[in-house]
């Protein structure tokens, strides 16, 4: 990872239980992503660039679950094992999380939701990102889009993220190009 620098931070989009195989959304192939990220971790922590990783924390009966007419069944409910993030992620102590999906009003896919990230990467003079996670026809690609509207130059690192359906993947990949994301393989 020679190629992160100063200014840099990786953003990790909701590696958890539940977007894993076994859990209550399982993204497909999903926990291919850990070792992906373990290696951007271990960079990341060699040359001093901020880890975050976002969450959902749903509270029970969330707008976005199905029961509630929202498109998802229940997943990542707060203090649940499927909220935790995957067991295999190597997260170091100096991780900042970042928390979103809590609102009863809304859903909050982007980890710049409501969350005060874009205030807290400028106020550490962060300018570029390196992104991925789970999925990324949803949550990441929310993510990506609301960085870029935020100033940031965005990298997203394909091996380390994981679409929904293969047709809803596709189609994000083509917007984060066609708006700029550079694609990292």
């Amino acid at each position: 990872m020679d190629h992160l620098q100063p200014g840099d931070a990786l953003i990790i989009v909701d590696v958890q239980k539940d977007f894993c195989p076994g859990g209550l959304l399982p993204i497909t192939k999903g926990d291919e992503v850990v070792p992906v990220f373990n290696h951007w971790i271990n960079a990341s922590v060699d040359t001093g660039i901020p880890i975050y990783a976002s969450r959902d924390w749903h509270p029970v009966g969330h707008i976005s679950f199905s029961e509630k007419g929202g498109p998802w069944p229940p997943h990542c409910i707060q203090d649940s094992d499927g909220a935790k993030f995957h067991p295999g992620l190597k997260l170091p102590d100096s991780v900042i999380k970042i928390t979103k999906g809590v609102r009863f009003d809304q859903d909050q896919n982007s980890a710049f939701d409501q969350t005060g990230l874009a205030f807290h990467l400028h106020k550490d003079d962060i300018k570029r990102l390196w992104i991925g996670g789970l999925a990324e026809d949803v949550c990441v690609l929310a993510t990506v889009l609301d960085a870029l509207k935020e100033g940031f130059d965005v990298f997203l690192i394909q091996k380390a993220t994981k679409p929904v359906t293969p047709e809803g993947g596709k189609d994000a990949l083509e917007k984060m190009k066609n708006v700029g994301v550079k694609i990292i393989n």
